[in-house]
């Protein structure tokens, strides 16, 4: 049963968030992860500065299934189980030890999976302050606290592995460091009701990561909505994040996560603040290029977990259908409001009236994107030319249409939009366009001129450079 209890399905940044949530909810202010390597096996340790335990209290802790989950917790506590510490520890290592100190008592425990497989007894190993010597690590001198260490780390496969263990081990770690800084970021960054902690990783500090970027400006925030479900209140609130061209680009890729925009988009769900899934629409709409930047905050009790199905890892959930049916009745104002940066994207002379270069055409079911040769600027070339011509340049600019690499720049939009979108124009190439437009209207004047370029694309996309333009345009 004890080996059965390894394969529940952590991974290991999962499994180290486990062992964390037990830090807090015995009020941690300091949490210290440290890792390293003896005898070429890695370890990991998690210290923290909490309230510790009695013999009593860490012999129940040590023992699986140590709380019925049915039971009422406190509205602090982030398990539910009474599984999370053994579970999450067995799913990586074979030897799990676990300090403490809780009025001014020193206790210590340890589970030596080899152990019990030789003697098919549930067996822990007593720690006496006496026997810490062998210890990669140990709890401070003073205060209380407790400490989790694995060894035996026998899942990720890296013994004997030399300095390619070494350095898989070092990115393993900093993938752990960004899911803390996702998963606890409410708790990193503290907010009204919920004090600050910190967490170290070999000394150096993880750093918040707000999936919402709630504090830029640039960020649109819609009203908390308030769900009633049975004796207790699920708080919905949905965010759009900044459009590429309103932030730096290593901010947006920051905000885009390790897994990307569109990974990333869809609903995230806190228990007590605490994240514990996120990126999915739970079938009520689809990830979409369009919706990537649509970010909703749900925040639950820890009284309902049951009817939200919490597994033992905390990393699956489903809304109840009451929760549900309501989210059916935001989710198109959500995904409206998404969509918003990329149809508009605060232009209104741009989208609405002004002559696009590229034009979009509906066939039945089919979706077509050709360039407008009704444009100003290309109309008075077509025009001028005599009817053959024409004719062969009409041919060319369908063919230039029909070769888009949609595919290529779907791609490319998708991930690194900031690499195809200048932010300035190409003023050589606007002022020769406007000065054929003054060399084909003659009468047209700086006013004109200047209401013409605003009422076409390229021009129009860049409302600030048509006085320049229309200025070096019309000199004489």
């Amino acid at each position: 049963m004890i080996e059965a209890m390894r394969d529940i399905g952590y991974s290991f940044d999962s499994a180290v968030a486990d062992i964390i949530d037990n830090s807090i909810a015995a009020g941690a202010k300091n949490i210290d992860l440290r890792y390293g390597w003896e005898a070429d096996q890695p370890w990991m340790a998690v210290i923290d500065d909490g309230c510790g335990m009695v013999r009593a209290e860490l012999l129940e802790a040590m023992r699986p299934g140590s709380k019925d989950p049915r039971l009422e917790r406190a509205a602090h506590d982030l398990g539910r189980f009474g599984l999370g510490l053994k579970t999450a520890s067995f799913s990586q290592c074979r030897e799990l030890t676990v300090l403490t100190r809780g009025a001014a008592e020193f206790n210590g425990m340890r589970w030596d999976l080899d152990r019990v497989s030789e003697t098919n007894r549930w067996e822990i190993t007593e720690i006496h302050p006496t026997g810490l010597s062998d210890l990669p690590c140990g709890l401070p001198s003073n205060g209380n606290g407790t400490l989790v260490l694995w060894r035996k780390i026998d899942r990720l496969e890296l013994a004997g592995m030399g300095e390619i263990g070494h350095e898989t081990f070092n990115e393993l770690m900093f993938a752990v460091r960004q899911h803390l800084a996702r998963v606890f970021h409410r708790f990193l960054a503290g907010e009204l009701g919920l004090k600050r902690i910190r967490i170290a990783i070999n000394g150096a500090d993880v750093e918040p990561f707000d999936p919402f970027a709630e504090l830029n400006i640039a960020t649109q925030k819609f009203p908390l909505e308030v769900v009633r479900f049975r004796d207790s209140e699920v708080k919905v609130q949905a965010f759009v994040l900044p459009h590429h061209s309103k932030v730096s680009a290593k901010e947006y890729e920051r905000l885009a996560g390790p897994e990307g925009y569109l990974r990333n988009q869809g609903f995230y769900i806190y228990r007590n603040r605490r994240l514990i899934i996120w990126g999915s629409w739970f079938r009520l709409a689809r990830q979409e290029e369009l919706t990537k930047l649509a970010r909703v905050r749900i925040d639950i009790p820890n009284n309902t977990d049951h009817h939200w199905g919490i597994d033992v890892r905390k990393a699956r959930a489903h809304p109840p259908l009451i929760v549900k049916n309501r989210l059916r009745q935001v989710i198109e104002q959500i995904r409206s409001g998404a969509k918003r940066p990329y149809t508009q994207r605060g232009r209104v002379i741009v989208e609405s009236d002004a002559s696009p270069v590229w034009i979009r055409k509906m066939h039945n079911d089919r979706i077509e994107y050709v360039i407008n040769d009704e444009h100003p600027l290309l109309a008075e070339l077509i025009n001028d030319l005599q009817v053959g011509d024409r004719q062969r340049l009409k041919q060319m600019i369908r063919m230039f249409g029909q070769t888009f690499p949609a595919a290529a720049f779907f791609s490319d939009y998708s991930n690194t939009p900031k690499q195809i979108e200048s932010e300035h124009p190409d003023m050589d190439v606007m002022l020769t366009l406007a000065k054929m437009l003054v060399q084909a209207n003659p009468d047209l004047d700086r006013t004109g001129l200047a209401s013409v370029l605003a009422s076409m694309e390229p021009f129009s996309r860049y409302p600030d450079q048509i006085g320049v333009i229309t200025k070096r345009a019309t000199a004489n």
